[in-house]
């Protein structure tokens, strides 16, 4: 069992709702994996390059999978996280977009943003005690000798390359796409996702995900409101 914490919207959310159409998944329901065809892409193509991202869930990375560390429970987790996210105040990133990082295609703020940054820096350091140590093997498959000095660095001391000065906030929405079908793969999600790419994304939550064995896809295991949210969803 590994678990991860990550930004996603609620179940009732539209862009959650259409991103789980586009993945061919919900990362909110254990049914099986139903891809689309869209503008263009067969349902066979689209199953194809949703793939990686399909496995985890429309999500946003805030500390990245780990196994827990000995001595720690699900359950401690959990209510870490719940007393965690309720001292926290929603962050609203006001413009997004779609780009293409490293080949695959994720909606990523316009510009950068500190309060999301310093968001996810706090998360990883105050989970950081739940995090088991990488074995050799899980080190290896992130590929060492590809990252910087400082991505390794964050490796080896936080368990994932990309975290605090490495950190960017992307939601995934594709595997790496040819270049020679990137243009039209753009033009796809442009059109899917319509006007809800000129709203804000409100990020309001933090969900613990689960992935109940190595290569199983990963299920929202619980579902945490955010400062001002909690208090809105209960007045």
């Amino acid at each position: 069992m590994r678990y991860a914490i990550y930004f996603t919207p609620g179940k009732d959310d539209p862009l959650g709702q259409v991103a789980a159409r586009w993945l061919g998944r919900s990362p909110f329901a254990r049914d099986d994996a139903r891809p689309i065809g869209v503008d263009g892409f067969s349902a066979a193509e689209m199953a194809f390059h949703t793939a990686p991202p399909r496995r985890y869930g429309f999500h946003a990375t805030l500390k990245a999978p780990f196994r827990l560390a000995e001595g720690r429970s699900e359950s401690e987790l959990v209510s870490a996280l719940d007393a965690f996210a309720s001292r926290r105040e929603p962050v609203v990133v006001e413009r997004i977009a779609v780009a293409r990082l490293d080949g695959f295609f994720a909606i990523v703020p316009q510009v950068p943003f500190e309060a999301l940054d310093r968001l996810a820096s706090d998360i990883v350091t105050e989970f950081e005690p739940f995090r088991a140590p990488l074995t050799q093997a899980e080190i290896e498959r992130r590929n060492p000798d590809s990252l910087s000095p400082a991505q390794l660095k964050n490796l080896h001391k936080w368990g994932y390359p990309y975290v605090h000065d490495e950190f960017r906030f992307h939601m995934t929405l594709t595997g790496r796409v040819p270049a020679a079908e990137a243009p039209r793969m753009e033009k796809a999600i442009e059109a899917f996702f319509g006007p809800l790419l000129l709203e804000p994304l409100d990020i309001s939550s933090l969900a613990l995900f689960a992935e109940p064995e190595a290569g199983a896809p990963f299920h929202i295991k619980s579902f945490h409101e955010m400062g001002r949210a909690r208090e809105r969803k209960t007045a």
